[in-house]
């Protein structure tokens, strides 16, 4: 990542301007799939304990916590998309 932004300055300062958004459009498809996987990964898990619920007939607390947590999680990333994008839309017009 160290590297990544050395390579934007310098691209920057020599006015290279296809260099730098070819970057920029790689660090931003690296933090799109970041995000896809911490979503990926939550759903399974409240998923794991949804089948848990109706194989057994039952619902621990913990599996409760589990599954308020996991959609916790996930409504925060998709927050954190909505908020950027928002603010973006926002200052296009400015």
């Amino acid at each position: 990542m160290i590297q990544e932004l050395e390579d934007l300055k310098n691209s920057i300062l020599e006015q290279r301007h296809e260099d730098p958004l070819a970057l920029i459009y790689e660090l931003d498809g690296m933090s799109r799939q970041t995000k896809i996987n911490a979503i990926e990964s939550f759903v399974i898990r409240m998923l794991i304990h949804l089948i848990k619920n109706q194989l057994e007939q039952r619902l621990t607390n913990s599996w409760a916590a589990s599954i308020r947590g996991s959609l916790i999680e996930i409504k925060k990333i998709n927050l954190q998309d909505h908020r950027k994008s928002y603010y973006i839309q926002q200052n296009q017009w400015q």
